[in-house]
Formats: C-alpha cells, sequence, structure tokens
C-alpha cells in the first residue's frame, strides 16, 4: 500500500508539473497586455512622457521583458513558495481571495463554497441512497416509475432553467427568499450563528435547484446498481439461507452495489472544494466558480491560474482517494504492494 501510494504521489506531481507548463503558456498567450492594464488608470491624468516610464516601469515589475520559460519558472517558484501573485481586479494576493485574510476583512470564498456544497452533499446523498435503494427493492411499481420519471426531468432540465424558476417561484411570485447575495446587505451579526441563519436562509434557493439537479443522475444510478446486486448469485443464497431481507439488502446486496457508485460519491466529495460556475454567478455568491468568471472576464490571469491549478490539485488527489477507497468497500480489489 505504501509503495503504491509513494508511486502515485509520483505520478500526481508528474502530471501537476505539465499542467502547469500548459496553463502558463496558454494564459500568457492569450492577447492582453497586463502592464497597460496596471496603468489603465493614469491615461488622461498625467502626460505621456510619464505614462510611459509608469507604464515600462510597471513592465519591469512584473517581468514581462523576461523570456517567457524564465517567467514560468519564477512562476512555478513563486507558486512552490504558496505565493500565486497579485490579483490586479480584487486589489489582494490571489491566496487572500481563495484562502481568506482576517486581518483584512476579507471572507474566504474557498470556505464559501465548501460550505454550500457540504449541505448540498447532505441534501442529496440523503435523499438519493434510500430512494434508489427502494426503487430497486419495488421494481417496475407505480412508485418506482414515478420516480424515474421525476429524476428524468430534473436530469434533462439544464441547471440555469431551474435557477430561473425557483427564482420567479420563490422569490418573485411568492417572496420567501431574496433572490441573491450571500448575506443580508449593511446587516451586523450580532454572533456566528445569527449569520450562519442568515447564510442558510440566502442558500434556501440555490440549494434546491443544486439538490433537485444531482437527483436525477444518481437515484437511478443507485437504483440501477442495486437491481445488479439484488439479481446476484450471492442474493438468492443468502436469502435461502434464510437471512432477514434487511440483511440481505443492507449486509450483502448494498455492500457489494455500493463499488460502482462509490465513484460518483467520491467525484462529489472532490466536487466540495470546485464550486458551480451556473449556480454561483446566477444567485451572486462569491465563491470558487464565481471568483474564476470574474478573474477570466477582466483578464486576471494571476487569479484564473490559481484557481485552474487548484482544480488540478484537487482533482488529482481525489483521483488517488477514489483508488483507495475501493479497497474500503470490496477486499477483492485492496491494494497490498
Amino acid at each position: 500500500m505504501g509503495k503504491y501510494v509513494l508511486k502515485r504521489i509520483g505520478y500526481i506531481l508528474i502530471v501537476f508539473l505539465i499542467l502547469s507548463v500548459m496553463f502558463f503558456f496558454i494564459f500568457n498567450a492569450i492577447p492582453g497586455d497586463p502592464a497597460a492594464r496596471d496603468v489603465q488608470e493614469l491615461l488622461g491624468k498625467v502626460s505621456e512622457e510619464v505614462y510611459q516610464e509608469r507604464y515600462m516601469m510597471a513592465r519591469q515589475r512584473l517581468g514581462l521583458d523576461d523570456p517567457m520559460i524564465i517567467r514560468y519558472f519564477r512562476w512555478l517558484g513563486n507558486v512552490l513558495k504558496l505565493d500565486f501573485g497579485y490579483s490586479s481586479f480584487f486589489q489582494l494576493q490571489c491566496k487572500d481571495v481563495i484562502f481568506g485574510n482576517k486581518a483584512l476583512g476579507v471572507d474566504s470564498r474557498l470556505g464559501n463554497t465548501v460550505l454550500m456544497n457540504v449541505f448540498h452533499l447532505i441534501l442529496v446523498l440523503g435523499i438519493t441512497i434510500p430512494l434508489g435503494i427502494y426503487c430497486a427493492i419495488k421494481r417496475n411499481s407505480a412508485f418506482d416509475r414515478g420516480v424515474q420519471v421525476f429524476t428524468i426531468v430534473g436530469y434533462s432540465t439544464p441547471s440555469f432553467v431551474l435557477c430561473l424558476i425557483a427564482i420567479f417561484i420563490f422569490c418573485v411570485q411568492l417572496g420567501w427568499f431574496p433572490v441573491s447575495g450571500w448575506t443580508t446587505p449593511g446587516v451586523v451579526h450580532a454572533n456566528e450563528w445569527d449569520k450562519f441563519k442568515d447564510i442558510m436562509y440566502h442558500l434556501a434557493v440555490p440549494l434546491f435547484v443544486t439538490t433537485i439537479s444531482g437527483l436525477g443522475g444518481m437515484t437511478r444510478y443507485v437504483r440501477a446498481a442495486m437491481i445488479d446486486s439484488l439479481n446476484s448469485d450471492y442474493v438468492r443464497t443468502a436469502r435461502a439461507k434464510g437471512l432477514r431481507e434487511r440483511v440481505v439488502i443492507y449486509s450483502h446486496a448494498w455492500r457489494n452495489a455500493l463499488l460502482p457508485v462509490i465513484t460518483l460519491i467520491m467525484g462529489w466529495f472532490i466536487g466540495i472544494f470546485g464550486g458551480s460556475l451556473v449556480i454561483e454567478q446566477t444567485f451572486v455568491l462569491q465563491g470558487m466558480g464565481r471568483i474564476y468568471i470574474q478573474a477570466l472576464n477582466n483578464q486576471d490571469y494571476n487569479m484564473a491560474q490559481t484557481v485552474q491549478l487548484f482544480y488540478v490539485a484537487i482533482s488529482l488527489i481525489g483521483n488517488l482517494i477514489i483508488d483507495l477507497s475501493y479497497g474500503l468497500v470490496d477486499p477483492r480489489v485492496r491494494i497490498t504492494k
């Protein structure tokens, strides 16, 4: 196990290095002049000579006159020291935007994304796993057919359409929840509990949309895995031995059905840190997905590269965790060397 993990970590470092080269050169090949954007506010306010002097100073400070390969290794060295550069759009260090800085009063965008996606994961898994198991047990019943129709509709409807429908019903027509935002503007909360309740009040509609979107695929996947498991020989043997149906379902069938399902579940756990571009942009939630869009729209490539590398690191580590988790579910695929 230890040798396998060390080998996979070596592969992860190699892939991360290759992707870092690709992303650096791709983002730096995009048309635009970071130095000109850095001194753009001086246009029309100072003379042409002063502007050109400030412009050349900005190019020198940003290292734009150096060869691309030198700029890459300088950037990579800073990344290894957890210095991801300065965000021109947010006017902060990139790591302060992502992880927050209490001294500057900056909330963690990553923390916001994790908070929202943890509750999304709890809701979806808490509904889909029991629902999928029950539909497999009651296969082809009226309840099962009704759930299949509902899940197909939820799975087929784009998330931005669900966002608009939910906003129209719950925010515009009924007026139960706010349309956008993370907390109520201008409100100073007395304590952390009041702040948490305000956040959850604003997250009610986004969580409803993400839960409906996630129900379809996972419910059908759990149902299919359970049906396949219930038709297996070991389940028939367990029933022939006189075991209770609950024991057959949850100790024999579900344990074996969990192996294909765990890929989706672990993928969702990885998604906790990723954020949702559509949901966060639609509801103006300050999370990882929204800052990525803002960085790209405003040519803030330091911020965009940082978020992209964060996604790469989470994906690579997540794939390793998925492979190791298989052995916890099924000893037949446990890694021993």
